[in-house]
């Protein structure tokens, strides 16, 4: 088998990723780029089914500009998938259309379930998840994936469309946000997640596996309040104790978002979402009796490169 490059494109409701990788001739892949942007797909329309014009436009721009980045890398094949803000909105096809016609980009708009799928096959890249079986949760801006696993198996999987966008446009009405509105945030989600109390209470995952996004960014606030260093590259995983995060997520509550942003390692493109995202995790650490906290840096986009792998040396 001779070298190729891989260009992998994950459209989230918040975040775009792009991951250039070569594929060696054994089959193992060389990480060339990396890049994410704040595209907020979802921001000002995804709560009332669709994409808002100035997103379409940002969307547009940030792939043209992964682009030109893929065409400089020389890349043979591109796979590109869009969630949940693109599923769910009157005029997602229309946006598919036009990424294809004025970009040249396919892009391939995919389930839930998918979603969840390959959210699993990025987190067994980054760590062992073991025989112990788990709670793999991946807080996104439009959907929130939840997978029972072990090392082996998808044991259960769903994935709800209550993300952080959705949470921020339905709760976050003051900053900070008052103890009403979350209390009114942990009621909706008792009730939205009962398929996930039922599959916890079936298959008792005892460790919470955090997904990207809003962990991470809870483990470099950690890190930096340690006065401890987490630019080591690749570095794929970590361990979020339950003090060190009811501490951050005390604080973040009572913040304005000046304040929020303030915090050492806080990232500007999470400082409004990340205050819904700790009231659902307190929500599960709270009503699933999860003992640890370990956080993954790969997730979906780390997924489809897991996939495409197996694809090449079959």
């Amino acid at each position: 088998m001779k070298t190729r490059r891989l260009a992998l494109i994950d459209m989230g409701t918040n975040t775009f990723h792009l991951l250039i990788s070569e594929i060696n001739p054994a089959g193992e892949p060389v990480s060339l780029v990396k890049l994410k942007e704040p595209v907020k797909l979802g921001q000002d329309g995804i709560s009332r089914g669709s994409i808002a014009p100035d997103a379409v436009e940002r969307a547009l721009q940030t792939l043209a500009n992964f682009k030109t980045e893929i065409e400089k890398h020389q890349v043979e094949e591109v796979k590109a998938v869009a969630t949940s803000a693109v599923r769910n909105a009157a005029n997602g096809t229309k946006l598919v259309r036009a990424i294809r016609d004025q970009i040249g980009i396919e892009v391939e708009v995919i389930s839930g379930d998918r979603e969840a799928e390959l959210i699993y096959y990025g987190v067994k890249s980054a760590l062992e998840i073991g025989s112990e079986c788990s709670l793999i949760i991946d807080i996104g801006g439009g959907s929130v994936e939840c997978i029972i696993c072990d090392e082996e198996a998808i044991h259960w999987k769903q994935s709800f469309e209550i993300g952080a966008q959705r949470l921020m446009d339905k709760f976050f009405i003051t900053d900070p946000i008052s103890a009403a509105d979350a209390e009114a945030e942990m009621d909706f989600l008792e009730k939205e997640l009962q398929p996930l109390t039922a599959a916890v209470a079936r298959y008792k995952p005892c460790v919470l596996i955090g997904s990207s996004g809003t962990f991470d960014t809870l483990c470099d606030i950690d890190v930096r309040r340690k006065g401890l260093d987490r630019t080591c590259d690749p570095c794929t995983e970590a361990d979020l104790t339950l003090s060190d995060f009811y501490e951050i997520y005390d604080d973040i509550l009572k913040k304005t978002r000046s304040e929020r942003l303030a915090i050492p390692g806080m990232m500007e493109m999470r400082v409004d979402m990340i205050v819904v995202a700790t009231i659902l995790i307190d929500f599960v650490l709270e009503n699933y009796e999860l003992n640890k906290i370990r956080v993954s840096s790969y997730a979906l986009k780390e997924g489809l490169l897991s996939e495409q792998l197996k694809l090449v040396m079959e």
